[in-house]
């Protein structure tokens, strides 16, 4: 019973874990966390330490915090950055906080206009990357498409730290003549409902591209398969850079990869809630082991 029900939590986590990473809201990010926007006494790297602690996406905020009459801010060109030239700025903020929008992907570059703050380590640069291209996921890495001894809570655990977009692929490796790759519905997925299939694939390595935003199901349809954990459901949340528009037909076609297929793993965003859920599973997996 008590390994049951460290099973059944751990996968509540994984799931928890899984939904705050696909559901990532704009961040504001204090620059300099507490010691706010100043002149970096000793340290003149402190905000390029600061910034590489770090992922910013399109659509954060940068917030600078000071005190109004001894500091302000500078968005400045990376010429200007580097040269300490604040005479022509892009843009100047006087008054905290002092919010920017990191409304595209590129570089950033700021610093002060008061003298010599630049010269003395209060600037900083930052980078927002943009979209990426299409990814190649291998379904359970190394274990591949089989019956996990640990049941769905591999498939799980390998999907929940992965941000899966249109244009991105699933590939499935499996012996031939003993695994298939189903697609089903959310409610065959659940109930393990295999006479009932949108698409069954029998040769590996199958690839599926992800043609939608959504909810994705797959299973097996060999006996009991699905009912061992050989399952997984992952969600899509948004367009790579990359992706073209397909056909249902297109979407639902298995290609075969040959040495260029590949298993990728996305930047994460260095949310909180990621930092817990990562310790949680391990904390759970720890206790896991003094149960088998």
């Amino acid at each position: 019973m008590a390994f049951s029900n460290i099973v059944k939590l751990a996968t509540l986590y994984l799931a928890v874990c899984a939904l705050l990473h696909n559901t990532k809201a704009e961040e504001v990010y204090d620059v300099g966390d507490d010691f706010g926007w100043a002149i970096p006494l000793g340290d003149p790297i402190f905000y390029d330490a600061w910034a590489s602690l770090h992922y910013f996406e399109v659509g954060d905020i940068l917030s600078f915090n000071f005190t109004n009459g001894e500091q302000d801010v500078a968005r400045v060109t990376k010429e200007a950055y580097l040269n300490c030239n604040t005479t022509n700025p892009i843009s100047l903020k006087k008054t905290s906080p002092a919010n920017f929008t990191l409304d595209v992907a590129g570089d950033y570059y700021f610093t002060s206009t008061l003298d010599k703050h630049c010269l003395k380590g209060q600037k900083l640069a930052i980078n927002v990357p943009g979209p990426r291209e299409p990814f190649n996921y291998t379904v359970g890495g190394n274990l591949g498409w089989v019956v996990s001894p640990i049941g769905e809570s591999a498939y799980e655990a390998w999907a929940y730290n992965k941000l899966f977009l249109v244009g991105d692929s699933l590939v499935f490796y499996y012996k031939n003549g003993t695994q298939d790759v189903a697609i089903v519905t959310k409610e065959a997925y659940e109930k393990c409902e295999t006479n009932n299939t949108l698409a069954v694939y029998t040769t590996s390595p199958t690839r599926i591209i992800l043609n939608t935003i959504g909810e994705h199901f797959f299973t097996s349809t060999y006996k009991d398969h699905c009912a061992l954990g050989q399952k997984l459901a992952i969600n899509v949340t948004a367009n790579s850079s990359g992706a073209t528009a397909l056909s249902p037909s297109e979407a639902l076609s298995p290609t075969n990869l040959g040495p260029s297929g590949s298993s990728a793993l996305v930047p994460t965003s260095s949310a909180t809630s990621m930092v817990f859920c990562g310790y949680m599973v391990t904390v759970l997996s720890i206790g896991l082991a003094f149960f088998i």
